[in-house]
This record gives C-alpha cells, sequence and structure tokens, in this order.
C-alpha cells in the first residue's frame, strides 16, 4: 500500500496562485466554490421559513438529506466522466445543473417541487466538486495544491460573513424565494470565470472506464437508501422503523464497492481518510442545520440573526484553512487532523451543552467557532493526502471517493438526525434538539480515534 507521508515533497518554493499560469483557473476555481458557500449557508439559514412557507416541517432534513444523496450520483457520474474526458465537460454540465435547480427552487409552488430542485442542486454540487479538484491535479504542482485548497476554503469567507444574514435578511423582507433567485446571478459570473481555465484543459481521449455502468447504479443505490432511512424517520410505528434501518442497509451495501477497499472498516491509510471525511461531514452538518432551527423555535431569533452563528463559525473555518496553508509541510498531515478532529467535537458538545442548559446564544457562537476551525484543518488536508495518493489516472476516481464518503457521511448524518429529531417530538421540544447533538458528539468522538489512522504505517 502506497505510504502517503512519503509522497509528500521537499519543502520547495512555491507558486503564486495568482502568477499567469494559475491566474485564471484560481480565479474561476475559487469564483466556483464562492458560490456554492454561499448557497450552502443561505438554505441553511432559510430552510425554516421555507418549510413554514409551504407546509413542509416534516420535509425539513429530506430537503438537505436529498441534496446530499444525489451529489453522490453527480459525484460519480463527474468522477467518470472525467477520467474518460477530462474535468471540462462534467464541470459545465455540472454549473447547468446546479443553475437549473436554483431557478426551480426559487420558482416552487409546493415542497415537492422545493425538494426536487434540492436534488438538481444536488446533482449539480456533487459534479462541482470532483470536476474542480481534477481540475487542481491536473493544472497545479503538487506542492501548490495545499494552497489552492487552502483558497478554496478561504472562498467561504465573503459568504460566511455575509451570507447567512444577507439570507435571513433578503428572506425577511422580500421573502424566501429570492434567496435562491438571486444565487443565479453568481452563477452566471462564475460561468464567466471559469471559462479561461477550463480552455486550458484540453479534453482527454474518449477512453471507457471499466465499470461505469455499475458504478452510476450503486450510486444510485446509495441515494435511494439515504432517502428511505430519511422518509423512514418522518413515520411513526415498527414499519416505519424497519424502512430506516433497510434503507441504511442498502446504503452501506451499495457505498462498499464506490469506496477505496478498506473503508467501511477504516483500513490504514487511503482508506481511512475517506472513512474520515464522512465521518467529518456527518459529525458537523447534522449539528450545523439544526442551529439556526433551535434558535428561530426556542430563543425567538429572526432569521437573519440566528444565521450569525454560521458567520462566526465559516469564518473560523477559513482562518484556521489558512493558517495550515501557511504552515504547509512544518505542519505534518497526520497532525493537521488529529488537531482539528479534537476542535470539531468541542465544537458538537459546546452546542450540545448549549442546548441541554438553554445557554446564552453568545455562547452558541463561540463554541461552533472551534468546530469551524477544525473543518478549516480537516478538509483542506484530507483532500490534499487524497490527491498525494493518487496516480494521475486515478484522480478522478478517488476524489469522487472523496466527495462521496462527504455526500453520503453528511446525508446519512442528517438523515439519522431527522430521525432522532422526529422520535424526541420535533421543533415544540428543546429535548429534541438536545438528542439530535448527543448523536452528532458520538460521531465526532470517532473522528478523533479514525483520525490517527490516515498514515499508512
Amino acid at each position: 500500500m502506497l505510504d502517503m507521508t512519503a509522497t509528500q515533497e521537499e519543502t520547495q518554493p512555491t507558486t503564486p496562485l495568482l502568477a499567469p499560469r494559475y491566474r485564471w483557473s484560481t480565479i474561476g476555481a475559487v469564483g466556483l466554490v464562492f458560490l456554492a458557500a454561499f448557497e450552502s449557508l443561505a438554505v441553511t439559514t432559510v430552510m425554516p421559513e421555507v418549510t413554514r412557507a409551504l407546509d413542509g416541517q416534516a420535509y425539513f432534513s429530506v430537503a438537505f438529506s436529498l441534496t446530499l444523496a444525489a451529489g453522490v450520483l453527480g459525484t460519480v457520474a463527474a468522477g467518470l466522466w472525467a477520467d474518460g474526458r477530462g474535468p471540462r465537460r462534467p464541470l459545465v454540465a455540472a454549473v447547468g445543473l446546479f443553475a437549473l435547480g436554483l431557478l426551480l427552487a426559487g420558482l416552487a409552488p409546493t415542497i415537492e417541487v422545493f425538494v426536487a430542485a434540492r436534488f438538481l442542486q444536488g446533482l449539480g454540487a456533487g459534479g462541482l466538486t470532483v470536476s474542480l479538484y481534477v481540475l487542481v491535479a491536473r493544472l497545479y504542482d503538487a506542492r501548490d495544491h495545499p494552497r489552492i485548497l487552502g483558497a478554496f476554503s478561504a472562498a467561504w469567507v465573503v459568504p460566511s460573513l455575509v451570507g447567512p444574514t444577507v439570507a435571513g435578511a433578503v428572506g425577511q423582507a422580500f421573502g424566501w424565494r429570492w434567496v435562491f433567485l438571486g444565487v443565479l446571478v453568481l452563477a452566471a459570473l462564475a460561468s464567466a470565470t471559469i471559462a479561461p481555465a477550463l480552455r486550458r484543459v484540453a479534453d482527454s481521449e474518449n477512453r471507457p472506464v471499466a465499470g461505469a455502468g455499475r458504478r452510476l447504479r450503486l450510486a444510485a443505490l446509495v441515494a435511494a437508501g439515504v432517502v428511505v432511512v430519511d422518509l423512514g424517520g418522518r413515520g411513526s410505528g415498527p414499519v416505519a422503523a424497519l424502512a430506516a434501518l433497510a434503507g441504511l442497509a442498502v446504503t452501506l451495501v451499495a457505498l462498499r464497492p464506490l469506496l477505496p477497499a478498506g473503508t467501511l472498516v477504516v483500513r490504514r491509510g487511503l482508506p481511512a481518510v475517506i472513512a474520515l471525511r464522512g465521518l467529518v461531514a456527518g459529525a458537523f452538518f447534522a449539528s450545523e442545520i439544526y442551529l439556526p432551527y433551535l434558535l428561530q423555535s426556542h430563543y425567538n431569533l429572526p432569521p437573519w440573526l440566528s444565521g450569525v452563528t454560521l458567520t462566526f463559525t465559516a469564518f473560523a473555518w477559513a482562518g484556521a484553512s489558512q493558517v495550515q496553508a501557511r504552515l504547509g509541510d512544518r505542519l505534518p498531515h497526520e497532525r493537521a487532523l488529529r488537531i482539528g478532529s479534537v476542535l470539531l467535537l468541542i465544537g458538537v458538545l459546546g452546542v450540545l451543552a448549549v442546548a441541554a442548559l438553554h445557554l446564552p446564544v453568545l455562547v452558541m457562537v463561540l463554541v461552533w467557532s472551534f468546530a469551524g476551525a477544525g473543518m478549516g484543518l480537516l478538509y483542506a488536508r484530507i483532500a490534499a493526502l487524497v490527491l498525494a495518493a493518487s496516480a494521475p489516472q486515478q484522480q478522478g476516481e478517488n476524489s469522487a471517493a472523496m466527495a462521496i464518503g462527504d455526500s453520503v457521511g453528511a446525508a446519512v448524518g442528517i438523515a439519522m438526525a431527522g430521525l432522532t429529531f422526529g422520535v424526541a417530538g420535533g421543533a415544540e421540544h428543546r429535548v429534541a434538539f438536545v438528542a439530535v447533538l448527543v448523536l452528532t458528539a458520538l460521531v465526532a468522538a470517532a473522528t478523533t480515534v479514525v483520525a490517527r489512522r490516515v498514515s499508512a504505517r
């Protein structure tokens, strides 16, 4: 097995990300990450209002988990496409699907149409993620990967500073629909800025990818399984519980062949890296989507003010990402992941204490920032480890596996959190939020163990 610690290059001068050879690729790629960041933060802030307006409170977690489940399909399809023809075409298709989903969400007359629009957004977001990672691998020297991946995290700074507050204010002043329709402007800008970078990436010869059809079918099963888990949580009684368990079983069985061998048993090396990505996503995002909901339901905060927790957290995420980029090889990947997982656990335990003891909002803002800082370390270094472990012909496959782990981890985490939330009584009962955070704290604790297995030795 490849020793990933040995693949790190000796410290060498790095190329500035805005140097002529990187300028347009950096601007375009970071612009697309900016788009995804703004949409993600905006949706989290306004979803309580969307579900109230469309009488879809029972679909709160489905609107998140279905998007992430669809992202698995988009990720697998784009990874196969990128390996066969290069990243240009899948990236263009992903941006188009994402924009169409935004348009339909903004115009949705019912919660069912809104959820379908979120499915399209998920397809586009999944394809966007893996296509950008392959683009980075094709255009940037390996020693520059931590810097460009750090820039991706830094692209969250502006939307994290203004996104949640602006989304809440726009929703309160003009209606939640304009939160989605307004992001279409960002989609047009991102498309324009990425075009020069894409012209530098020639299409590969049309190389057939072995097992492409099977991988797509498995991805569809994973997505279906996640949806069944979440929908099972909407019901009551033994039938609903059995449906949720069956959905989870289908998800895990179909997921196994889509990931590097040994991922589900956390084998050392690349499998553990992919497993860590999934656990991290599950712990963080299943916690975060309920924080604005908690603040609006039990602290009586308006949507724009409830988004402040996300603002400070995303700022901490971007700040930690920049710190790790500046440290480079002076902060080994393994140490960065251990520190990041501990910070994530501190953050989840902190918001659990806030929910259980009804502590002041300021305490929530401060403790959840620890989780954001942990994510800033974890995401950039996990991505760098995956690229370091990938031969050129495996860049798409392994980047897709990382994105699949991320999407499925978050989707399953949110689905299980939704099931827990419903069983515990829903938004009217503060204990329901406590129950969700107990679950995510257990997952966060698991990340501290898995982070010690990312080295192949």
